[in-house]
């Protein structure tokens, strides 16, 4: 993967709106789309319910890659939110970090967030951010 990936416009407002509506707990869902461009939000349910951690639940993330398989679309990536610290991976997000080569996209929702939605491979440990482009075609 190059060192951006491409999001059909929308897709990061929808982000910040679900982490605005979740705003004791961190959000998180699945992002999918075709031809390495994001055109598709699954906004799913904390397991966790926690503030500092998030987990989508099996049986839903189950139900969602069989969706995807019918649908046609391909799962390019995954999103939370981070609500009080720096929309940066933290030490439990490289830990979990179980799609390598994926874009993790991380939120914050507060109004200050000087980039409010940010976007990171993460494999081995090893962090790199994404340039996000706005995709203009689909």
């Amino acid at each position: 993967m190059a060192n951006q990936i491409r999001v059909r416009a929308g897709i990061l407002e929808e982000m910040i709106r679900h982490a605005q509506r979740e705003r004791e707990i961190e959000c998180c869902g699945l992002l999918a789309g075709r031809d390495g461009i994001i055109s598709h939000i699954f906004p799913t349910k904390n397991a966790l319910a926690s503030a500092t951690s998030y987990e989508i639940p099996p049986q839903e993330l189950f139900q969602l890659f069989r969706r995807l398989r019918e649908e046609g679309l391909q799962h390019l990536g995954q999103f939370h939110s981070h609500l009080r610290t720096e929309n940066f991976p933290s030490a439990t997000d490289i830990a979990q970090a179980y799609y390598p080569d994926q874009p993790y996209f991380i939120v914050s929702p507060g109004p200050d967030a000087p980039r409010p939605v940010r976007a990171f491979l993460i494999s081995d440990g090893n962090v790199q951010e994404l340039k996000i482009e706005i995709a203009t075609v689909l």
